[in-house]
């Protein structure tokens, strides 16, 4: 084997675009650190804004938005709420980003907000100890609709985004970090920080994945992805498996992202795996470009960047792959 160069820090490898967008979204989960221990003073830190009337309880706010159209505006602060969505289209936006936390709060044994609406926008929460008995404690379970997800941060759980199957719904994530997420105990099924089941396509952009505590990082089934301008810092990572894993295949473009595979790993033969389950969709044409991948300081393996399974041509282009890391396997 040959040995391996000395890294130098991840952040000095990052090109300067995706270096500024990593900070942006440091820079708002830091503000979260100093957030108040309590929600504001009174009975009404949710808000209905195009109302105007405020509800001590989240589910309270949400039920009076109904089958129609709002946005609740969250007062800064820890709340230990949660909700069912199960009709409309709601956007939960913080008053301030960053500084409203969803501490532990856990409906129908699934997650602080459990979606099948029509839809539904996240921007600038916090979720955090997210755990449940199945093992799929998450920020978000999403069942049913649209999900769109900006400037969060998700936390210290077993799942961050969890989502089960609606074809004709999409989901994007932009500006969000992932903290501490996963797991693969207790005899269960794993979960990871990341996991989309057959929806639409899925869209990550601008976003970190960093010390996960055991799963994929990312892990969907949808017939298309886009995952680009990301960082996946696995160095603090317990017992983790594969950055990206696309295990039914999938087309689309894997772009511009940074991947730093970490020594405690459950499974490292690959950064991204292509149909390492079934081959259910189609991967003909999937780029992988223009990304950078290597393995941290201090640890003396080898590993692939792409595993493919789907026996279908993938396209992988112009990457910048470290040592003692193959480009290609076709399994």
């Amino acid at each position: 084997m040959t040995q391996i160069s000395p890294a130098r820090p991840i952040m000095s490898t990052i090109r300067p675009r995706l270096l500024a967008a990593m900070l942006a979204v440091t820079s708002i989960a830091a503000i979260g650190l100093n957030a108040p221990a309590s929600a504001q003073r009174g009975d009404a830190p949710y808000t209905v804004a195009e109302t105007g009337q405020g509800f001590a309880r989240l589910v309270d706010a949400v039920t009076a938005i109904g089958a129609g159209r709002g946005t609740i505006i969250i007062a800064p602060g820890t709340h230990r709420d949660c909700a069912v969505q199960s009709e409309g289209e709601i956007v939960y936006r913080a008053a301030v980003p960053g500084q409203v936390i969803f501490d532990g709060g856990i409906c129908e044994g699934k997650a602080t907000l459990v979606l099948r609406g029509r839809g539904a926008r996240v921007d600038g929460l916090i979720f955090q100890n997210m755990n449940v008995p199945d093992g799929n404690g998450s920020g978000i379970r999403l069942e049913k609709g649209n999900l769109a997800v900006t400037q969060s941060w998700f936390r210290n759980s077993e799942q961050g985004i969890l989502a089960g199957e609606d074809t004709a719904a999409t989901i994007t994530v932009d500006k969000s970090t992932f903290t501490r997420l996963g797991r693969c105990d207790r005899g269960l099924a794993c979960a990871h920080s990341l996991y989309i089941g057959n929806f639409a396509s899925l869209e990550v952009t601008r976003s970190r994945f960093e010390a996960g505590n055991g799963g994929h990082y990312v892990k969907s089934r949808t017939p298309r992805v886009k995952i680009a301008d990301c960082s996946f810092d696995d160095t603090a990572g317990k017992t983790t498996n594969y950055m990206i894993d696309l295990p039914a295949g999938s087309v689309g473009s894997i772009a511009n992202n940074v991947f730093v595979q970490g020594k405690d790993k459950e499974n490292y033969s690959a950064f991204i795996a292509v149909a390492a389950e079934t081959r259910d969709n189609s991967s003909a044409g999937l780029r992988v470009e223009g990304n950078d991948a290597r393995i941290g300081p201090g640890v003396d393996r080898e590993s692939w960047f792409v595993a493919n399974w789907s026996r279908d041509p993938i396209a992988i282009i112009a990457n910048k792959i470290g040592p003692n890391i193959g480009k290609y396997h076709e399994r």
